[in-house]
């Protein structure tokens, strides 16, 4: 049996527990099944913000006609060379980490699959290792409906969307969340007709008042409460059929089609039932205050926890591992911060906190200031139609315990806010500094403004 200080099951986010501990002397073994680098690099956040930039570049022709700039031509432009130098991008990324890995005396990097023997002993079938410590960054995959005829067609996930063969004139995308939004929105403006279809809503767990302005500016059109009953491939197209809203039959074709119904996590191969690491009726591994399973000395952090699903959540979960078992400091239970997400699609999505629907149901007063875009000088100068900032803030504290934007640059935007969330801020926190004029940023301070008038109303 091999023994290390440390083992990884996961080369995505698990690298945050690879090369720092590597260099205080500890001997590290790293496992990936996949490529390295995981979702994020591989197949997620990353080579879909370099796919999205370049088309919200093409969207300017069409918002430069608000402006009564007019292009004679329509923009010339390689999709499918986007998209290879995308790929190769990433691919030249993940290739260098297993590298760097074998350039470090104290990181051993095996490009196999693993599951558990016993408690603290893994295998590959062949060899066994065991660890002081080890770390469960198994991540998810794409979680697919039961759609009958699904499964025998040659459908798309995010995988597939995000390095084509060739790039399809008509894409149907089946599921109204991040991903479909995402990504829907840059094949649209890269020149696909798309059509979205989903069995519920549009960001179903987004804020009210989101929801309702992003469906009045959607990238693309989304069919919603649309009951799915056959999909089938023939002749190079996708047929998907069903009952829209209204009970009508119909039936939609494409070349090609994605899935984007959520995801699973990567669970059920390691083979826990030999270890005491329970898992949630949903497969997520159970983990304790300290992100250490029913199983001592075997951790797990990100995606597969089911905590937070973003690459930032697991680098501060993987950062806190390190600190708590490696830095000498004082064990203590993880504290997260406040946590921000964003949806780059068009029109861009930014949150943190809670939801006005969710201090409702909780019986939590607050006040709530909404502005919208239109009504700054940005506003103004940009000739904005659509967008807004919305706060919630506690009416017992006064400090922020919602905040909600969509917009451009709502990803940059709510950083604003975090930093106060962080820094316990109050209403008059955000009131008194002072907002270049006319920056885009005025749109949070009128919405805080909004707020204050909210407060003196009911006081008077």
């Amino acid at each position: 049996m091999k023994e290390y200080d440390i083992i990884v099951i996961g080369a995505g986010a698990g690298t945050k527990l690879v090369t720092p501990p590597s260099q205080i002397g500890k001997r590290v073994a790293v496992f990936e099944k996949e490529t390295p680098g995981g979702t994020c690099l591989n197949r997620g956040c990353i080579p879909s913000k370099m796919v999205i930039y370049p088309s919200e570049l093409l969207r300017l022709k069409q918002e430069s006609e608000r402006f009564g700039i007019q292009y004679p031509n329509q923009p010339n432009f390689d999709v499918d060379g986007i998209f290879n130098r995308v790929n190769q991008t990433v691919k030249a990324d993940s290739d260098s980490i297993p590298i760097a890995y074998d350039k470090n005396p104290n990181i051993n990097y095996y490009p196999k699959k693993v599951w558990f023997k016993g408690p603290k002993i893994i295998t590959d079938g062949n060899e066994d290792y065991t660890a002081k410590h080890i770390f469960i960054v198994t991540g998810t995959r794409p979680n697919l409906p039961e759609i009958p005829g699904l499964k025998d067609t040659p459908f798309w996930t995010s995988r597939e969307a995000l390095s084509p063969d060739r790039f399809p004139k008509s894409l149907i995308i089946i599921g109204a969340g991040f991903i479909s939004l995402e990504l829907g929105a840059a094949y649209q403006a890269y020149g696909a007709k798309v059509t979205g279809l989903t069995r519920g809503e549009v960001l179903k767990h987004a804020d009210g008042e989101i929801k309702e302005e992003l469906n009045k500016n959607l990238p693309f059109p989304i069919h919603t409460n649309f009951q799915f009953s056959n999909i089938q491939f023939q002749n190079g197209m996708f047929q998907v059929t069903g009952k829209n809203k209204e009970g009508k039959n119909i039936n939609f074709e494409a070349e090609k089609l994605l899935i984007a119904t959520g995801i699973k996590p990567n669970t059920e191969d390691l083979k826990l039932e030999h270890t005491n690491v329970q898992c949630n009726r949903d497969g997520y591994i159970i983990v304790d205050e300290s992100l250490q399973t029913g199983e001592p000395g075997v951790y797990a952090f990100g995606d597969v926890i089911g905590r937070y699903f973003f690459r930032h959540s697991a680098n501060f979960e993987g950062e806190y591992l390190f600190d708590n078992l490696y830095s000498g400091k004082e064990k203590s239970p993880i504290k997260y911060p406040p946590m921000p997400e964003a949806i780059f699609t068009h029109p861009q999505i930014a949150s943190v906190g809670k939801t006005e629907e969710e201090l409702i149901e909780d019986n939590i007063p607050y006040y709530k200031g909404v502005n919208p875009y239109r009504s700054s000088a940005t506003g103004m100068a940009r000739l904005s139609e659509s967008g807004f900032v919305k706060v919630l803030v506690s009416k017992k504290t006064e400090q922020v315990i919602g905040a909600h934007i969509i917009g451009e640059e709502a990803a940059n935007l709510i950083h604003q806010i975090v930093m106060g969330m962080y820094l316990n801020a109050k209403l008059d926190d955000y009131l008194g500094m002072i907002y270049i004029h006319p920056a885009i940023s005025e749109i949070t301070r009128n919405a805080f403004r909004k707020v204050r008038e909210q407060k003196l109303k009911e006081r008077n």
